[in-house]
């Protein structure tokens, strides 16, 4: 038997210990529900002008971002779809009254979801605010387990990358995750005329064990209508 190579390099092995640990398990069971995907593109115009006219009235003091519209989009869409603002265990399906929202937030070690809670009772500015010091703290290290817990739906943004299309994992005991793709310009159709416009994807995963098709649909549909005219928002 040939002798090992004292030359090699050692080997680069990552454990799936800790938090890269518990992603694993997570996911493994979010994995293990019989999952449906659907897709469909928001015409991001009107947000980015409500976003723009926003963040030029705060100035400096707060950033806005697209983010908070889709957080407040997807509150108030979930508060019209009780079902999919839900929870499975043990066979029983819970509807939750409050509506809190994980939002996936990559950090060095893998993946945290700080939670807002009761999101469709706060405005953009209070949703850009909170998020942006959720994810700060959730970087930094310094969120505290509470603000870990007690989410009812999970966003996952991937809008910064070049990502067009992706299927996010349910967090379970969730019932529904929702995706963000980038924000690119593509030829549409309004008023019967070609025109660019700002189009944002949008990937729905949901349990099919609580959830049928045709109401997701709906949900999906609701959504990317109230993106779309951004009324409520």
């Amino acid at each position: 038997m040939a002798e090992a190579d004292s030359n090699a390099a050692p080997r680069k092995l990552v454990p799936l210990t800790g938090l890269r640990g518990a992603i694993a398990r997570n996911m493994t069971q979010g994995w293990q529900a019989p999952r449906v995907s659907m897709y469909a593109e928001a015409d991001m115009t009107e947000c980015e002008r409500l976003r723009a006219n926003l963040q030029a009235s705060l100035g400096g003091t707060q950033k806005v971002t697209v983010t908070a519209y889709i957080m407040r989009a997807l509150a108030l869409t979930l508060r019209d779809h009780p079902r999919l603002n839900a929870l499975l265990k043990d066979n029983v399906v819970e509807l939750m009254d409050d509506i809190n929202l994980a939002l996936a937030v990559s950090v060095p070690d893998g993946l945290l979801a700080p939670v807002i809670r009761n999101a469709d009772r706060k405005t953009v500015a209070e949703l850009a605010q909170e998020t942006a010091e959720l994810s700060a703290a959730a970087r930094g290290g310094t969120l505290a387990p509470r603000q870990l817990q007690r989410g009812t739906f999970t966003l996952t943004n991937l809008g910064m990358t070049r990502i067009d299309w992706f299927t996010p994992i349910i967090n379970p005991p969730q019932l529904g995750i929702l995706g963000i793709t980038r924000t690119i310009d593509k030829p549409v159709v309004k008023d019967g005329k070609i025109v660019i416009a700002p189009m944002m994807g949008m990937t729905l995963v949901f349990d099919h064990r609580a959830v049928d098709g045709y109401p997701a649909a709906v949900f999906l549909g609701d959504l990317k209508q109230r993106l779309t005219t951004c009324e409520g928002l």
